[in-house]
């Protein structure tokens, strides 16, 4: 399978398969080489079996069959000229047709570029059982460890976080507390590893988790920073902590740790220079009393901002994704998955959502400019071709962060998907246009409807709003606005934060 698994002999996958098990009767070609080729059914698979046909169909010594394979995998057209010639005397001293070892020729020239040796490929294939029998047995253990391996290439780790959630388990975000350097199994899950967040080091990352396990979890931000070592821990590194999550066991508002990283800094060094000097408390005591350290009182990111945040960090979306707040949007606008597109393997036009991640334009021969613009949904990332003429008008629209409505259409090469874009538009536009309305669910008390009337006070669109109001128990009002609004997003994280508001349903 492995060997056949190529560019070339796979062609013979479906006969290979049908004379395996009886359907087909074997073609061996030639009647001396049965011997070479009743192993593999009549196939050319090895790159042995090539040399082999050589020797008995031609006269051809080892070395001098060897010198073939080489000819034909490199493409040499001056030099597989010489050797049909010289492949076909010699079939024609040994009894065979010239017409019958032409044939052949080019049968042998046909796999001999692309074949495996046997040794090879059966290397290969105990690896592959091996990798697929733990994958299969013990697959926590597995892509944790394959994570590790690829601790830094940010585009694998999403690939195999997008395998675990394919799989059922979840990826827990890192944390200071529970993390260790690498990923590591925790219950049903894959903890992610400390040392994959961006710019951190793994050096540091030891350093820390070393306190951590030899001294007990760290109690809070103030113990953290009396604790590490701020040789090995600088502004950077700590930021993107925070960015991460790696925190957020400790003070649930990222936001307000990292605008206190500096003061966090300032207190770890003040207690590494305590540690240093050797100073004891007034009572004998062998640490200072403990401080907490001043921060500001400020709101945190919003969930948006929280995710962006935790993007620049990681290198993808890991607790959650832009397109998860559009909720129903997507299906009513009829919008596919990435995943869904790719595995159905079929060419042909598409409608797909995404966040653009990245942009990269290109120059032509003809001198115009192109791009491939990255970009991911919930259930992957994936890249799409954008040609001069919509690049020119969409320009301002493939920004990074931008979610976007893509219609277009993948072509498929192998497995390999090939999107092309014909358009883009605003998702915040046509969600709200797709959302017929909202039905709001206030609680007893009056305090959120200033609030609740401020947030509903956005632009006009289609969507329908109705308020049941609940004042006293048993008793239930509806409303129904006149106005019709614009259901974005933006509205929806406003309402889920006014905690008045007991439930939002869409209808």
């Amino acid at each position: 399978v492995v060997a056949l698994y190529r560019p070339g002999p796979m062609e013979n996958i479906p006969s290979y398969i049908a004379r395996k098990h009886g359907h087909e009767e074997p073609d061996y070609l030639y009647p001396t080489l049965e011997g070479i080729l009743k192993e593999t059914f009549g196939i050319m698979i090895y790159q042995e079996q090539v040399m082999q046909v050589a020797q008995e169909l031609s006269g051809y010594s080892l070395g001098n069959a060897d010198l073939l394979r080489r000819a034909m995998g490199k493409k040499d057209q001056a030099g597989m000229d010489k050797e049909r010639q010289n492949f076909i005397e010699g079939a024609k001293a040994r009894g065979v047709p010239d017409a019958k070892a032409s044939q052949i020729f080019d049968q042998v020239n046909l796999f001999a570029g692309y074949g495996f040796n046997k040794s090879h490929a059966a290397a290969y294939a105990m690896v592959a059982y091996q990798t697929a029998y733990l994958k299969a047995n013990y697959p926590l253990e597995f892509l944790a460890a394959s994570m590790t391996l690829d601790i830094n290439n940010t585009d694998k780790l999403n690939q195999f976080r997008q395998e675990l959630a394919r799989l059922g388990f979840v990826v827990h975000g890192p944390d200071v507390n529970a993390s260790q350097v690498e990923f590591t199994v925790a219950g049903d899950a894959v903890r992610y590893g400390l040392a994959a967040i961006r710019n951190v080091g793994e050096g540091a990352m030891v350093a820390f988790t070393g306190e951590r396990d030899e001294n007990g979890p760290f109690a809070d931000i103030a113990d953290f920073a009396d604790r590490i070592d701020t040789r090995n821990m600088n502004k950077r590194q700590l930021e993107n902590l925070v960015r991460a999550g790696a925190f957020d066991s400790l003070e649930g508002n990222r936001r307000k740790v990292f605008s206190g990283v500096e003061a966090i800094l300032r207190h770890a060094s003040a207690a590494a220079q305590d540690r240093n000097s050797d100073q004891i408390g007034l009572f004998g005591g062998d640490t200072a009393p403990k401080t907490t350290i001043p921060m500001d009182d400020v709101a945190d990111w919003s969930p948006m901002d929280r995710m962006k945040e935790e993007f620049d960090a990681v290198g993808f979306y890991l607790s959650g994704h832009p397109l998860d707040s559009y909720g129903q949007s997507l299906n009513r606008i009829k919008a596919r998955s990435s995943a869904e597109i790719i595995a159905e393997g079929e060419s042909g036009a598409v409608k797909l959502a995404g966040t653009v991640i990245a942009k990269k334009e290109r120059m032509s021969a003809k001198g115009k400019r192109f791009a491939f613009v990255q970009l991911s949904d919930a259930s992957g990332a994936f890249e799409v071709m954008v040609f001069s003429e919509l690049l020119n008008s969409a320009r301002e629209l493939l920004q990074v962060g931008q979610n976007l409505l893509i219609k277009g259409s993948v072509q498929f090469e192998g497995e390999t998907p090939r999107f092309t874009a014909n358009s883009f538009e605003l998702l915040d536009r046509v969600a709200a246009q797709a959302t017929p309305g909202l039905r709001l669910v206030i609680g007893g008390s009056d305090k959120s409807i200033p609030t609740l009337l401020d947030a509903l006070s956005v632009e006009r669109g289609q969507g329908k709003i109705s308020i049941i109001a609940r004042p006293e128990e048993g008793l239930q009002v509806e409303i129904n606005l006149q106005n019709t609004l614009a259901i974005t997003p933006e509205l929806l994280r406003s309402l889920r934060e006014i905690s008045g508001i007991e439930d939002i349903q869409e209808i």
